[in-house]
């Protein structure tokens, strides 16, 4: 492989959600030769690398090369729970409530098999499009803590299928030379093709405890693959050489557009428009070179999701508000060959909102 030639760094993607969090991993084996290239002494008469050649025209680049092809098979696990408390009634003191006090424990697991394929149009411009398959599974336990019985709500759903396509361009904006940072542009277009979650049918979760005024909660029949909204997201990435590490960051904003889907109210179905949040993303790290071959790296990744607003229903509840999604990112390259790398990342949330884990790996494949 030509040094300063390889995979290239991809911004992180976030579902729903999801999760998105494989930055490192994606740097790690754009970075893989950048890495390696510290580790490897100069041979006596050896020649030049491809581009310090011909005084040093040729700019070292992290993206596809021009004309080169990547196909890059992907699998991701992602495991979250959350419990949320809620009290319908009066809090005479701080410590002592009066009324329903109900607890929901819900607990989301996702698997997703992937296939990217990217194209170098130039050597600071190439294309991608990632194609998912999604398999959720969702179970929720819902018990009235303040009734005289125990019997607690439990539903389960699962979903599998096509998830939403993406496109993605980027450009190289800096040469590379020198010791100099290397900074990539890039948009993303997310699609609708997964299926939508406005359409799948719900289920009633009866809390029957005797009472028949006993509240119910409602829960997908069947878990949707996509997020509903088509979304834009610029980003700007950079990633700093500095022997024997690779210093890299991201910087984007997701913009979910607005649809108007039809909801089914207390009184028959209602047109209502939504505004789902845009998502400020941030995250930084660093990978380090063990060898010629391999690497590690460890980063943070954080995104910011504003208030989601709607037009034509009542007042969203709370938990539609800002919330952060914060993850801890571990993860390891290995270059098998000339043309193709392994490499596995772990995050691990660190706010309430993140996923408790995800794992993913990654397989690209060079021709």
């Amino acid at each position: 492989m030509s040094r300063g030639h390889g995979p290239r760094a991809r911004p992180p993607l976030r579902r729903r959600m999801q999760r998105w969090s494989g930055l490192p991993l994606a740097v790690l084996l754009a970075a893989t030769p950048l890495l390696a290239s510290a580790n490897e002494p100069d041979a006596v008469g050896a020649p030049p690398p491809p581009q310090e050649t011909a005084g040093g025209l040729q700019q070292r680049t992290i993206l596809s090369p021009q004309g080169s092809f990547t196909a890059e098979p992907s699998l991701s696990y992602s495991q979250s729970t959350s419990t949320r408390v809620a009290i319908d009634g009066v809090t005479i003191l701080p410590a002592i409530a009066v009324g329903l006090i109900s607890v929901r424990q819900t607990q989301r697991e996702s698997l997703t098999a992937a296939l990217g394929l990217r194209y170098g149009l130039t050597d600071r411009l190439e294309v991608e499009t990632r194609i998912p398959y999604v398999y959720r599974e969702e179970q929720v336990r819902e018990r009235e803590i303040l009734q005289s019985s125990d019997f607690a709500g439990i539903r389960d759903s699962d979903g599998y299928g096509l998830g939403d396509v993406e496109a993605s361009l980027r450009y190289q904006l800096s040469s590379g030379r020198g010791d100099g940072a290397i900074f990539t542009g890039g948009l993303r277009v997310k699609s609708r093709t997964g299926r939508d979650p406005f359409e799948v049918e719900t289920d009633e979760i009866p809390l029957d405890d005797g009472n028949s005024d006993a509240r119910n909660i409602s829960i997908y029949s069947e878990q949707p693959t996509g997020s509903g909204f088509y979304a834009v997201q610029p980003s700007l990435n950079w990633v700093y050489p500095s022997e024997p590490a690779v210093l890299y960051g991201s910087l984007s904003y997701l913009y979910n557009i607005p649809r108007t889907v039809t909801l089914e109210g207390s009184d028959g179905p209602m047109r209502v428009r939504i505004e789902p949040g845009s998502a400020i993303g941030v995250s930084f790290g660093m990978g380090l070179a063990l060898n010629d071959r391999t690497s590690l790296s460890l980063g943070y990744d954080h995104t910011a999701v504003l208030r989601t607003r709607t037009d034509g229903a009542p007042r969203v509840d709370a938990e539609f508000g800002r919330f952060q999604v914060g993850s801890l990112l571990i993860g390891a390259s290995h270059r098998l060959g000339p043309r193709t790398s392994l490499g596995l990342s772990v995050g691990v949330g660190v706010t309430a909102e993140a996923p408790d884990v995800q794992v993913t790996l990654r397989l690209p494949i060079r021709f």
